[in-house]
């Protein structure tokens, strides 16, 4: 939580201070903290796909079997 130099400020304390901003600070506010919530995000997804041995020829490897299987799947259908 923030600290400021006669406290800390509560939730409803800093939501009234926001309440009070003009209009371009709220925006420019709201887009900082839309930055920090994709920047989160982010490195969660980024953390949660991290592998050791997972290297861009194994992906290449990957992507072509996907690719391959979808390809074999729409051929298999339009014979019917």
């Amino acid at each position: 939580m923030y600290t400021a130099s006669k406290g800390n400020l509560s939730y409803e304390q800093l939501l009234s201070m926001v309440k009070q901003l003009p209009r371009n600070q709220k925006l420019l506010l709201s887009q900082e903290l839309e930055k920090e919530a994709i920047d989160s995000k982010l490195t969660q997804l980024l953390k949660s796909f991290k592998a050791e041995d997972l290297d861009l020829g194994t992906l290449d490897q990957e992507i072509e079997s996907v690719r391959q299987e979808m390809y074999e799947e729409r051929k298999g259908q339009s014979n019917l």
